[in-house]
Parts: structure tokens; sequence; C-alpha cells
């Protein structure tokens, strides 16, 4: 298989998390790219007509997968590592891996807005919009999520443990920790585990 992906894409290291975890790191050959949504660059656009990393070419000949939901899907399934549950179990984690992805998106919207957008045009109660999604959402996993955190791995630790150290990665002026004591203790514990470590961002 072919995963197209780059070593700061959030969304491809949840790609890359799973696959460590789930074994199939020598069933998988990575390729890095490069652009943004103003200058595709070396997208897999032939792959993703979105434009989007990450994107994977199966190694059954069939059509590239994207959208980082449904690679982990894919693979999860193709390795036999359970990360997805297939009883009832299976809407807590799809639920906790939307909203780890959705604080993702916010995050990256506030990069995109001071990177990409004109000093002049930029609009910050726009910023402070989505680090207020980011917020209600910690709170959320720190109010309701946590039984599920501390349980059986899933897809859900993963999602939300990359979530995490991005806004460590991008945003740690607004010190995510802060009156999050169970969540800011998770995290510590989950980072150190050896498919977090090779795959953090530099």
């Amino acid at each position: 298989m072919q995963l197209f992906t780059s070593p700061t894409t959030p969304f491809g290291r949840k790609v890359m998390v799973l696959i460590l975890e789930s074994g199939l790191a020598d069933r998988v050959q990575v390729q890095t790219v490069v652009g943004s949504p103003l200058d595709p660059g070396t997208m897999p656009l032939d792959q993703n007509p979105l434009g989007k990393i990450p994107a994977l070419l199966p190694d059954d000949g069939g059509p590239a997968i994207y959208d980082s939901r449904v690679i982990c899907r894919y693979l999860d399934q193709v390795s036999g590592a359970g990360l997805y549950p297939t009883d009832a179990g299976l809407w807590p984690v799809l639920t906790q891996e939307a909203t780890a992805d959705g604080m993702l998106e916010a995050a990256l919207l506030m990069v995109y807005e001071a990177r990409l957008r004109p000093e002049g045009l930029r609009f910050a109660p726009w910023v402070e919009g989505q680090w207020a999604k980011v917020a209600r959402a910690l709170d959320a996993i720190e109010a309701r999520g946590m039984v599920l955190l501390e349980g059986r791995l899933s897809m859900a630790h993963v999602a939300v443990a990359v979530a995490l150290s991005y806004l460590d990665f991008r945003h740690a002026e607004r010190h995510w920790r802060q009156d999050r004591p169970r969540l800011a203790a998770w995290e510590q514990e989950f980072s150190a585990r050896a498919s977090m470590v090779s795959t953090r961002p530099a």
C-alpha cells in the first residue's frame, strides 16, 4: 500500500499511529507530499481530487481511499487490530474520533488564517470562534469522554491523542491543559507510547 502524507499533518499522523499500533508498517510505503489550499504543490490530486492528505492506494489495485477516518477504518479492517469495535461500542468511538477531528479542523483553520490570509484581512473574532469549538470539545471530553479513554485501546484514543499533540505543536500558547486535569494526565501517559513518540512532528 502507498500512503501520501506529510510529517506535520495531524490527519496523516492519525493514520501513521494506527499503522504502527496495528503492525502494518512493513506493508505501507509512505510518500511525503507538500501543498496548501492556495498551492497544491505535490499533493496527490490524481488520488484525491480534493487535494488533501492523507490518501491511500490499496495494494489490491482498487481506487484510492481518502479522508483519514475512512483510511483508518480500512486499515483496521485489513490488520484485524480491532481499534473500531464491532458491537454497540462502535458509536462512542466514532463520535469521539469525530470530536477529535473537529478540533483538528478548527485548529488548522486558525493556522491557515495566520499563514495564508494577508494580515490586513485577518479577522480575530473568527479565529476565536474556531478556538471556542476546540475548547468546548476539550471540556466535553474532560466531562464525559474519559471513561472511554481510560478503557480498551481504540481509535478514539489515537484521534484524541493526536489532536491534543497538535494543539501543543501549533497552539501551545492556548494552554489547553488548564482546568482539564484528567485529560492532561491521560495525554501525558498516552503520548509516551512508541507509536506517538516516533510520529511526533518536529
